[in-house]
């Protein structure tokens, strides 16, 4: 059976898309909003938006976080800022432009009416986060501050110092508590989605876990949304909460929701390096780091010498060289790739060579140590707290890491996946973002997603259904309920030698290695054949103590690891499909003279959805032809 990758891209000029939807949309009347109810799946900035966005329009909902208190989503760990296209430095930017760079930045893989409603609706989050008193920094004079961030040539990037998705958060925590309060919202923590109740081709209900009881339960809604954030973590070393996972996106695929694009990831040229068997994730240095630092190698290979030994005509700044347009201010995808090329060149400075240096000594030098602490200062104090070095004394050394991911569930133009009533918002969508996110876009489009527009498209979703008729009882609530009981006893039962995490670090070595920053099909066939035998030894030999009835961190691992290990074998059996380079998915075999992504847009200029055919046949791939009217394909180049 085909999926119904529908669309349902508005009529209209670009810049009317969005008006014209919103105003052809069905609408539930207020004393009907009370009948209807709404389960929301993660409370990070998409989730937590949405639930509280819903319950002041007046909706019952349910919301539900496996942390004990929505502050800890991992939107949390966001440092640099939130793109809108308010050209208050009045330095060229609007709407269009911030359309133009997103859809550049995303190798031209993105449905275009998705990007612009973005761009446009990114001018809102703004005003509407500074009226919940997030304190973005401000120029002297009062008005808001911005800074620049890679894939752009204007400020465009609102910031609170380096921790702008805390405080966001916190915004969307306090209109979220205050539904709560009312009563519209009822929150649920420490509990954890472990499959979604489809009825009559409808999403209707969840499955959940207590963490804390181990009681499996049923919970029942007219349409469900999941907010639930990214699969980074499928690598096991990632700038991820280490809680992040994948098992709601990925259960819902088990369940007919199609798959968008699981290859892409991204890479993040920031993060500081590895530095022993023992670590468990990877800690990010934001990319606005990038304004006033500047990112180079010794010319020479093997060159050991202390930074400050190194004379300036023997230091290589290679993203000023190679890009001078950009600098140290290109892409993420390109950032990256130019860091592994020059550290594989056997350049990289640090333990083991896999490192680059971003030194603030000129910045220091013209700003003054203060203005840098006060830009920075927080981030300055994590590195020190990391790695035991100085960054104002000493450059700070970086290395590229997995940090986000584009791919994720298809949702058509009012964010529902193939499974009606299901609706997937922020990163566990595969919107907006194409091959390659630019930097201070997830919090853009988290909060789009959350406040702008699902309030709009779940409405006129409800206005066209009954509220009710199912219940705990239904055939299919009761046969969810009992897989994923039966699960759980099977995975305490088996009694093995390994640890989950013994296994999860097999599996991050083999994506990493040949599904990572660069893949060919050499690389990713024996991944295809690697996985498998992983997954087999998990079924076989994961030891997980204790019972279910209580609090269990291992058996919660590991039915997350279970949708890693298949989840991995999807996102190299689509890497190994995709026979082109485009933002984060480089196939070393498409590559142009100057080692920059060659696309294959004859073959390649769709999106492509992957539709699960169950546990022993090979998924069926279908693909959302991807169409540019404003902004025409072109090679990507940011010279």
């Amino acid at each position: 059976m085909a999926l119904n990758l529908d669309a349902k891209i508005p009529s209209g000029p670009i810049e009317q898309k969005w008006d014209n939807a919103r105003f052809e949309m069905k609408l539930v009347n207020p004393a009907n909003k009370r009948k209807y109810s709404v389960i929301v799946v993660g409370t990070g900035l998409a989730g937590g938006a949405a639930a509280a966005s819903l319950g002041e329009l007046g909706y019952r909902v349910k919301a539900f976080c496996f942390q004990d208190s929505p502050r800890r989503a991992h939107s949390i760990a966001a440092q640099g800022g939130i793109n809108a296209a308010k050209n208050y430095q009045n330095d060229g930017d609007s709407v269009f432009r911030l359309f133009y760079d997103t859809v550049k930045g995303g190798d031209f893989r993105a449905r275009e009416a998705n990007v612009y409603r973005l761009a446009q609706v990114s001018v809102d989050i703004i005003d509407q986060c500074v009226a919940q008193g997030v304190p973005f920094a401000r120029e002297y004079g009062g008005v808001l501050a911005n800074r620049s961030f890679g894939g752009a040539q204007v400020s465009r990037t609102f910031y609170a110092r380096g921790q702008t998705g805390q405080q966001l958060l916190l915004g969307a925590y306090q209109a979220l508590e205050r539904q709560i309060d009312v009563g519209t919202v009822e929150m649920f923590y420490r509990h954890e989605m472990l499959d979604v109740i489809v009825v009559d081709g409808r999403a209707r209900g969840i499955v959940t876990r207590d963490m804390v009881t181990g009681a499996i339960d049923v919970h029942i809604a007219d349409a469900v949304v999941l907010g639930t954030g990214g699969y980074g973590n499928v690598f096991y070393l990632s700038t991820n909460a280490k809680g992040s996972n994948a098992t709601a996106i990925w259960r819902a695929y088990k369940k007919g929701a199609g798959f968008g694009n699981p290859c892409y990831t991204q890479i993040h040229p920031t993060c500081i390096p590895v530095s022993g068997d023992y670590q468990s994730k990877l800690t990010l240095m934001s990319e606005s780091l990038r304004n006033d630092g500047r990112i180079w190698v010794p010319k020479k290979e093997g060159d050991t010498r202390k930074a400050g030994d190194i004379p300036e005509a023997e230091r290589d700044y290679y993203l000023e060289r190679m890009y001078p347009a950009f600098g140290n201010l290109c892409p993420r995808d390109i950032a990256s790739r130019a860091a592994k090329r020059v550290c594989d060149e056997g350049r990289g400075v640090g333990p083991g060579g896999k490192g680059v240096y971003l030194d603030f000594a000129e910045s220091i030098g013209r700003l003054g140590r203060d203005k840098i602490a006060e830009r920075y200062g927080n981030l300055f104090e994590m590195y020190a707290k990391i790695t035991g070095e100085d960054p104002y004394q000493d450059p700070m050394r970086i290395y590229p890491a997995v940090h986000y991911v584009m791919g994720g569930l298809w949702v058509d133009y009012n964010l529902q996946s193939t499974i009606p009533g299901l609706f997937v918002l922020g990163e566990a969508n595969f919107s907006d973002h194409g091959a390659n996110r630019l930097g201070a876009s997830a919090l853009m489009q988290g909060l789009a997603d959350g406040y702008f527009i699902i309030p709009y498209t779940l409405g006129n979703y409800l206005a066209q259904v009954k509220p009710g008729g199912v219940d705990e009882t239904h055939q299919e609530c009761v046969a969810a309920k009992t897989e994923a009981e039966q699960q759980m006893k099977t995975l305490l039962s088996i009694k093995g030698k390994k640890t989950v995490d013994d296994i999860h670090k097999e599996l991050g070595k083999v994506m990493w290695e040949y599904c990572g920053m660069g893949r060919n099909a050499q690389g990713l066939e024996k991944a295809l054949g690697l996985i498998p035998q992983i997954r087999e030894e998990f079924w076989k030999n994961v030891n997980v103590p204790g019972s279910g009835e209580e609090l269990n961190q291992s058996l919660e691992r590991a039915g997350r690891l279970a949708d890693f290990l298949e989840l991995g074998e999807l996102m190299c059996r689509d890497a190994l499909v995709r026979e082109e380079s485009c933002g984060g998915h480089f196939r070393e075999e498409h590559q142009t003279e100057e080692g920059e992504a060659k696309r294959d847009d004859e073959k390649f200029c769709h999106a492509a959805v992957w539709e699960y055919q169950g546990a022993d046949s090979a998924p069926a791939r279908h693909v959302e032809p991807l169409n540019f009217e404003y902004v025409h394909l072109a090679q990507r180049s940011y010279k």
